[in-house]
């Protein structure tokens, strides 16, 4: 249940992403997203009597989640999206699976099994024809390299945070009570690339984009991440990360019935595909902790 919450919240999540970088400098809609969901986060934390106290070591760590997930992840998604589809960007990020395995194997020794091993395999078959099918669907001009590169990056952050959170520290320190200094953190982070990088705050007038903005603060962030992050010290990094396969095949769900998105043989293999990969890998033996 978990897994499938944290996908249909995160699958739709694509789409208003679009509304916060239109007209509103990248940054600073991250600044804002993570300014709303700062306190909502450590009052859920306290609401559930989780102690705030983490500890020395409990604090680096979260500064290094703040800086390389709510900060290096998000300012590096919003900014690909300005030069690529969200459809690309949502499938580039999938591929998370990928680096969350091999760290995972690498600085948490969790092992990567030959189910594991056949179940990702396809499923990047799949993650492939899905890249191609929107690439030939929706061409996009401009800076793409660039925009492909910002995606890279941003998955690269997510993936050090995703696995880094589950060691020995912050296995020791309340979840909850974890993600609420890391967002603090990495808000402050935020505030100073938006200073640096688009200038004095913009504060936009209009609703819908504060409405957007609090969907993903509230149900995007505070609701989705202390679920995911459990998901990874329950499942290993390499499974969860097939949570992001799911958030595609849910993201392209949504636009089939809002933007009348239009399936190909291409897109359905591709679905297919990455479907059957995830369901070989979560069959994998779960990983040694």
């Amino acid at each position: 249940m978990p897994f499938a919450l944290v996908a249909l919240i995160w699958g739709s999540t694509w789409w208003v992403i679009i509304g916060q970088i239109d007209g509103v400098p990248a940054s600073w809609s991250v600044v804002w997203r993570f300014a709303l969901a700062t306190p909502a986060m450590f009052l859920v934390a306290l609401a559930m009597g989780r102690s705030l106290r983490l500890g020395a070591a409990g604090h680096r760590l979260a500064l290094v989640i703040g800086a390389a997930q709510f900060c290096g992840n998000y300012n590096f998604v919003y900014r690909a999206e300005l030069h690529l589809t969200s459809g690309i960007v949502a499938v580039m990020l999938s591929l998370l699976l990928v680096p969350n395995a091999m760290l995972a194997r690498a600085l948490l020794k969790q092992p990567i099994t030959p189910r594991f091993l056949v179940g990702s395999a396809i499923a990047l078959a799949g993650i492939a024809l899905l890249l191609l099918h929107e690439a030939r669907e929706a061409p996009v001009g401009g800076k793409v390299l660039l925009g492909i590169a910002f995606a890279v990056i941003a998955m690269l952050c997510a993936s050090f945070s995703n696995v880094i959170q589950a060691n020995e520290t912050g296995q020791a320190v309340p979840m909850e009570s974890l993600l609420a200094w890391a967002m603090l953190y990495g808000t402050i982070c935020d505030v100073a690339v938006a200073l640096v990088t688009s200038g004095p705050p913009v504060i936009p007038a209009s609703l819908a984009y504060w409405l957007g903005t609090a969907y993903l603060a509230i149900l995007g962030s505070v609701v989705t991440f202390p679920l995911y992050y459990t998901l990874i010290r329950k499942l290993g990094a390499g499974r969860a990360a097939y949570n992001g396969v799911a958030v595609v095949i849910v993201a392209m769900l949504i636009s089939t019935v809002l933007e009348d998105y239009r399936w190909s043989l291409l897109a359905a293999a591709g679905a297919v595909l990455a479907v059957a990969g995830l369901v070989i890998a979560l069959s994998a033996r779960r990983p040694a902790a």
